[in-house]
């Protein structure tokens, strides 16, 4: 998926984006289904904002600007583990091994994500499943990353 690709996908669901000149330190924003993309940003840059802006649309309810109330941080974190999910699908890690994948610079490159967007994936998969996950006959690794592929089919507990 690609940017252009994510933007059709917004457009289908009824969602409008705008690219804006925004404050440095704001990647995006959304609000009744539309989405503000600061454009002083990469083009990767823009995808994993957009994902997770997009993620807002689907999981959040309400104005959310202030942070340090608990549902609000709840709310957020829910649209930001969309956008992982999206763009970053733990199957995703068993393909990058096949593929010979080595490291995080190439798996976020193979991803087609910034790197930062990959370690904040991987600490989110971490909080939610520990340091492991079992995916049929794979184990995937989150510290340090990796995966290991069974023999047999692990039958989860």
């Amino acid at each position: 998926m690609s940017y252009e690709t994510l933007l059709i996908e917004t457009q289908k669901n009824d969602v409008e984006v705008f690219e804006e000149n925004m404050p440095i330190t704001l990647k995006g924003l959304y609000s009744d289904k539309t989405i503000w993309i600061n454009k002083n940003q990469s083009t990767l840059e823009k995808y994993c904002t957009l994902a997770e802006e997009l993620g807002h649309h689907f999981t959040t309810c309400g104005n959310i600007l202030d942070q340090s109330r608990l549902k609000n941080g709840k709310q957020e974190l829910r649209a930001r583990e969309w956008g992982y999910n999206l763009l970053f699908p733990l199957e995703r890690l068993i393909d990058a091994q096949k593929e010979g994948i080595r490291n995080r610079f190439e798996l976020a490159e193979y991803l087609n994500v910034t790197e930062q967007f990959l370690e904040d994936a991987l600490k989110r998969y971490i909080e939610k499943f520990g340091l492991y996950k079992q995916i049929g006959k794979h184990t995937i690794c989150f510290e340090p990353l990796g995966v290991i592929e069974n023999f047999e089919e692990v039958m989860p507990k």
